[in-house]
């Protein structure tokens, strides 16, 4: 079973990121937690850490949260050997972390909450 993050206007869908297996998520908030949490999920990014990952969305306030976050993940990870954006890629082979970025750009320009399917 694979994880759906994707973005809708009404009916249509404005942008989606299959980011594959669950476990493949649970593996890059695993890595996260180790590397930049000092091992302890939540710690400093709660909404993408303790979000449950099988239902429900990341309303705006959340979106603005994540968007925060992201960016120091992403900013903190490139100063690794093999980084957490280079290890992680979602099912279409483009680096996890940055798909993550512009799926929540597009929640915020849009307005919109990110679902989980």
């Amino acid at each position: 079973m694979s994880l759906y993050l994707c973005v809708f206007d009404g009916p249509d869908e404005i942008e989606g990121v299959e980011v594959g297996p669950y476990a493949d998520f649970n593996a890059l908030r695993d890595t996260i937690a180790g590397q930049l949490e000092g091992g302890k999920a939540g710690s400093r990014f709660p909404t993408l850490m303790l979000h449950s990952d099988c239902d429900g969305e990341w309303d705006l306030d959340a979106c603005a949260r994540l968007k925060t976050e992201l960016d120091t993940i992403v900013a903190e990870a490139r100063l690794r050997p093999a980084s957490a954006i280079e290890r992680f890629l979602d099912v279409d082979g483009q680096f996890l972390l940055e798909r993550l970025q512009g799926l929540v750009e597009t929640a915020l320009r849009s307005r919109q909450p990110i679902l989980f399917q």
